[in-house]
């Protein structure tokens, strides 16, 4: 067991190439997972994409208990947001033969499997120094793209029903879009109470998004390093000493003439 124990923890945190390999299959896994549950929301449930949706589940667990069993700190991982939106994403795919009849509630929660890019995002920090370059603007357009298809799956939900086709849920990721924009062209409408709490929240939320993402775009680039004199942790990409104290600083770089 701690032979199998020490080998998982290689594959999840070495530099081997086998655990890069492993790691980028987890990241290709991940985005392909995403995609599918966007793509999928709006399918009629089969027997095939029932066997689909348990297998995702398995893998999905496997996953889970793994990091959790080489994890150092069990206890923080259990209360990682990422962590809690695979439980539930988990959850809604092994229930899904149970509740035939209503999967409303469950294409909710597998919207939330759109978390788990925050993951990526981890993982893509260690692994590129294009991504830590440029980790702002997308991170921004990470928030901006988890809020967007959170929101149309809920919409789509709730104001086209669980039977509706792919038309309707192009047509709640339609009202997602012009509402958070404030566009507001009017011919989808929530007229319900809560629909209409609904489109308020979009609006509030997305219009700050969208100010984070072209902050984050327009502004100039820094790169992530902790500083080991005073931890200031965000420099210049070409920054030899720290602004704040003049501590030297050892960040990588691709050297003149690169690129």
């Amino acid at each position: 067991m701690e032979t199998l124990h020490r080998t998982i923890r290689l594959l999840y945190t070495g530099r081997s190439q086998r655990a890069e390999r492993f790691r980028y299959g987890l990241v290709v896994f991940d985005t392909l997972t995403i995609a599918y549950f966007i793509v999928s929301v709006s399918w009629q449930q089969t027997a095939l994409l029932t066997a689909v949706d348990t297998a995702l589940g398995v893998v999905i667990l496997a996953d889970l208990v793994a990091r959790f069993w080489i994890s150092e700190d069990r206890r923080t991982e259990c209360l990682k947001l990422y962590t809690i939106a695979d439980l539930l994403v988990v959850a809604s795919l092994l229930l899904a033969p149970v509740f035939t009849d209503d999967l409303a509630f469950l294409r909710i929660l597998r919207a939330l499997r759109l978390i788990h890019s925050y993951h990526l995002i981890r993982d893509l920090r260690r692994e590129s120094r294009f991504f830590r370059l440029h980790e702002d603007a997308v991170l921004a357009g990470v928030h901006l793209f988890v809020f967007i298809f959170v929101m149309a799956s809920l919409v789509f939900v709730v104001a086209f029903g669980d039977d509706a086709g792919p038309g309707a849920y192009v047509d709640a990721l339609y009202f997602t879009v012009s509402t958070l924009t404030t566009t507001g062209f009017g011919d989808i409408t929530l007229t319900t109470s809560g629909g209409k709490l609904l489109s308020v929240f979009i609006m509030v939320v997305g219009v700050a998004l969208f100010v984070q993402l072209a902050r984050a775009i327009f502004q100039p680039s820094k790169v992530r390093y902790k500083c080991p004199e005073c931890g200031l942790n965000r420099h210049d990409p070409d920054a030899i000493h720290c602004k704040h104290c003049g501590e030297p600083l050892k960040i990588e770089t691709e050297g003149i003439g690169s690129g």
